[in-house]
């Protein structure tokens, strides 16, 4: 199936992907299914035959006949089955494979606020037990066809050729078991769904514990939030249980209704072997017709099975079916040169918000430094973000004339570089984590951040595991790794939050004199309360209760009092000073 045509949010497209693998599937399934009627004949033949071996019409030679042929069949039959399951489990790892990177494409394309909406528990459920679980359901439907669908039509069949009204009357019962499993279609969903709520909310609450454990530590309320947390595992437990209930109760229940047709075959089937029923039969045709009957109820309420499985495959399915977008491979940040950066009158608020900061103005070209300061809590960081088009802003952000809000993404990634003021960094090695497929020198990016000397002398250099968000090294490490990261996808404008708040002030003043160097022919827009950072050329930006005053240093110093004293309580001055 073309990529063209794919439709990821289509359940029948994962169907079609995999036509190759389903045909195989289909072949050795057709093959099994019939191969299984050769069972119940055989059966009757051998029950037929030892009978006429005690009356003497036979030897065990023709016995020996039989159960060479009918071992021959199982071998056949188990071969076929062995490929069909084969194919049917690469058809799920497939679709997993393929569903799973479909969702995580979409994930990384949602912005931060909307991850926060959904939250972390959930979004870790969606995009592993919800997946698996719309699998399972496509995998048993697809394996119950064959098994079930095409086994149903052939033990039918042959219940019929035998005794029609006795096969009408027995299989009265099974298709009762059909209308229960349909019937408890919306318990199962609604307990579903309950189950993966919960799910979800355990999942966050253990993600809380684990991330603010020193924090529960450090004000001595350990046991409060153990207390919640035991809330999340009841709910959730109570929900995992009521999900089983359903799911595990219904199956032996649906065995039994479609087994209740072997008491007719008993009465009537007796009747026929006597003579005295609507046919004549010998003891083997007894025995095919029981054997072909039990069967087609074990198949049957297999069938009703695959129900609970395909609802509960319906609930996780509409779970991530706003997550299954059409992925865009290969799309790389349209890298290009920028000649000028103006912020008109920009005015930003968070959803239902008031205004975090009012009227910014600034021009900037390339080989500028602009500085953004001020109090705690004034907007600094929100300044930053307001670039990356998470959130609608008021005023204007142009580069080179066109407005920042209207570029698709591939132009904004390649324009707008951004470092937060907490280093996000993956589980994987210092290489990995700046270069990031990138064909680079790795030792190049170390240096401008003044963290190859001590790479050079890890265990591992750069080949060294830094853990989850960093957690084997120290702060400044974090920061430093962050910064090189961003240096080495390199872009014309370049936004740092708090760069170097765990460094001391010799390592800045270096990082800063290379970052100046390196970024000569680019933009940088540094956010920091570290007033003793920023040279006196450079244009400042200071904020303080959503207002902003735009000049240089020696303006906010003559204007700013509160600027004035926080650059005087941080001993020092300017690092480009000392």
């Amino acid at each position: 199936m073309s990529k063209q045509t794919f439709t990821p949010n289509k359940i029948i497209s994962y169907f079609k992907t995999e036509w190759v693998v389903l045909l195989i599937v289909t072949v050795s399934g057709l093959i099994y299914n019939l191969g299984l009627l050769a069972g119940p004949w055989f059966e009757g033949r051998m029950t037929g035959c030892l009978i006429d071996i005690l009356n003497g019409r036979k030897t065990f030679y023709n016995m020996l006949i039989l159960v060479g042929c009918y071992v021959l069949s199982i071998a056949v039959v188990q071969v076929s089955r062995y490929i069909k399951r084969f194919y049917v489990r690469r058809f799920a790892n497939n679709v997993n494979r393929r569903m799973k990177g479909i969702l995580y494409a979409s994930l990384v394309e949602k912005s931060r606020p909307e991850l926060k909406e959904q939250g972390t528990g959930d979004i870790m459920t969606k995009a592993i037990l919800d997946v698996d679980d719309c699998v399972e359901g496509m995998r048993k439907f697809t394996t119950e066809i064959f098994d079930t669908g095409i086994a149903l039509a052939a033990y039918a069949g042959m219940l019929l050729y035998y005794d029609w009204r006795l096969a009408l009357l027995s299989m009265l019962f099974p298709p009762v078991s059909y209308l229960l499993a349909e019937k408890m279609k919306a318990i199962v969903q609604r307990t579903g769904v309950v189950y993966k709520e919960q799910s979800g909310a355990l999942s966050s609450a253990t993600l809380d514990r684990a991330e603010n454990a020193i924090t529960y530590r450090v004000f001595g309320c350990e046991q409060q939030r153990k207390q919640a947390y035991e809330e999340n595992l009841t709910a959730y437990e109570k929900a995992a249980v009521s999900a089983n209930i359903w799911n595990t109760m219904m199956p032996p229940l649906y065995k039994v209704i479609s087994m209740t047709g072997v008491l007719f075959i008993l009465y009537f089937g007796a009747a026929n072997v006597l003579g005295t029923g609507w046919k004549v039969w010998t003891a083997a045709i007894f025995t095919t017709f029981l054997s072909c009957f039990t069967k087609l109820s074990v198949k049957s309420s297999n069938a009703a099975k695959l129900f609970n499985a395909v609802h509960k495959a319906q609930v996780s399915w509409k779970r991530i079916k706003p997550l299954m977008n059409p992925v865009i491979e290969n799309e790389k940040p349209e890298i290009r040169t920028v000649l000028q950066l103006s912020v008109q009158e920009l005015t930003f608020a968070y959803p239902d918000g008031k205004n975090i900061f009012e009227n910014i103005s600034l021009a900037a070209k390339p080989g500028d430094i602009i500085g953004v300061t001020g109090a705690v809590a004034c907007g600094k960081s929100t300044f930053g973000k307001a670039f990356l088009g998470e959130y609608p802003y008021q005023g204007s952000i142009t580069v080179d004339g066109k407005e920042l809000g209207s570029l698709d993404r591939r132009q904004h990634a390649g324009i707008i570089g951004y470092l937060g003021h907490a280093p996000e960094l993956f589980n994987d090695t210092i290489e990995n984590n700046i270069l990031m497929g990138e064909n680079k020198n790795v030792s190049d990016y170390l240096k401008l951040v003044c963290f190859n000397e001590e790479v050079q002398a890890m265990p591992d250099k750069e080949n060294t595991m830094v853990g989850n968000g960093g957690v084997r090294l120290s702060g400044g490490q974090s920061q430093r790794l962050a910064l090189a990261r961003t240096l080495c996808h390199k872009r014309p404008v370049l936004i740092l939050d708090d760069p170097f708040s765990a460094l001391d002030k010799d390592t800045e003043k270096q990082i800063f004199a290379n970052l100046k160097k390196y970024m000569a022919d680019g933009i940088v827009i540094i956010i920091s309360h570290r007033l003793y950072l920023f040279p006196h050329p450079m244009l400042l930006i200071w904020l303080e209760n959503g207002k902003a005053v735009t000049g240089t240093h020696e303006k906010l110093m003559q204007e700013i009092p509160e600027y004035a004293q926080l650059y005087h309580a941080q001993e020092g001055g300017s690092i480009y000073e000392q």
